[in-house]
């Protein structure tokens, strides 16, 4: 179980993006320098159909000097066990506490189509095994000198358990502040909890939602996502046709960046260690750097709790 002297400092405000896999390296890295600079705490790069997320943290730490990059997620169907622990215990060793391994069951059309693998109808017994293959899997490179870090991809309350037995807490992903508030109860005091909040800068509510719903079209067909959903009392009527409006606005923060704020100070309050923001827009190659630097000037005002994982530049 995770305790705080264990939890990484990644401060109360983070981004998640896979815009930063659209642009030449060379630009990402540039991007990441100044995000760093601004002083976000942590970079959460994905694991879908782009970069590979070992290869582009690699070259995401060494363009950085200070905040965490962590995968959001790396799947466990992508690789095997020991070569997912030889990952995280390479990165561990070379960027000493900076690299931040989330692991995830990812969803079953992703595993059964682009991963050519089988989902099964047991994703946690899958995890834990897992887990217990990378905890007894021979590593013989050099030793990290700073534990390495683990955390899980975690939505409903046994794998939540799970994730603070076996690492150092949960990264929820589309979820409402509603879950947060359930996800720290599940988890317990001392486990870290990073939520993923997605924003739009729009403060026209029709064209706010619009950007919203083309962000939750996909995530709304996947069970994980939506069973979790149904859990905290959603139902169809919010759940059908491209999300009620009650949905979009819980699910997707938008409008004036004191809106914006306000929302992430929600999690916050409601048990997040950190919150970790996607930006989006309608152009889904547009690097949004000036919202970035919007985002970066509320860093100083968000309280976190307890005084757990405070970033300082």
């Amino acid at each position: 179980m995770a305790d705080q002297a264990s939890i990484p400092q990644l401060g109360p405000l983070g981004i998640w993006s896979f815009l930063l896999d659209v642009q030449p390296m060379a630009r990402a890295g540039q991007v990441a320098a100044e995000l760093d600079d601004l002083g976000f705490g942590a970079l959460w790069v994905p694991e879908a159909v782009a970069r590979e997320p070992f290869a582009n943290a690699a070259l995401l730490l060494g363009a950085t000097a200070r905040m965490t990059v962590a995968t959001g997620v790396a799947s466990l169907h992508a690789r095997t066990a020991m070569t997912m622990n030889a990952g995280w215990r390479t990165l561990s060793e070379a960027f000493p506490a900076r690299f931040l391994l989330g692991v995830g069951v990812s969803h079953q059309p992703v595993v059964d189509g682009a991963h050519q693998g089988r989902y099964g109808t047991k994703p946690y017994s899958m995890m834990v095994d897992y887990l217990d293959t990378m905890d007894a899997s021979e590593f013989w490179g050099a030793p990290a000198s700073v534990a390495p870090q683990r955390m899980l991809a975690a939505l409903g309350p046994r794998m939540l358990r799970l994730a603070a037995e076996r690492g150092v807490g949960a990264h929820t992903y589309f979820v409402p502040v509603e879950h947060t508030a359930v996800a720290r109860e599940v988890l317990g005091d001392d486990a870290l909890l990073a939520p993923a909040q997605t924003v739009v800068f729009e403060t026209d509510p029709t064209a706010a939602r619009q950007v919203a719903r083309q962000f939750m079209k996909r995530f709304l067909t996947l069970p994980n996502y939506t069973n979790n959903l149904r859990r905290l009392g959603w139902g169809d009527d919010d759940l059908g046709g491209g999300g009620s409006d009650r949905l979009v606005d819980a699910l997707v923060a938008w409008g004036s960046l004191d809106r914006i704020a306000a929302r992430v100070q929600e999690h916050l309050d409601a048990g997040a260690d950190h919150v970790c923001v996607q930006v989006r827009t309608r152009d889904l190659q547009y690097l949004p750097m000036a919202e970035w630097r919007e985002l970066a000037s509320v860093i100083p005002s968000l309280r976190t709790r307890s005084g757990i994982a405070q970033y300082t530049s």
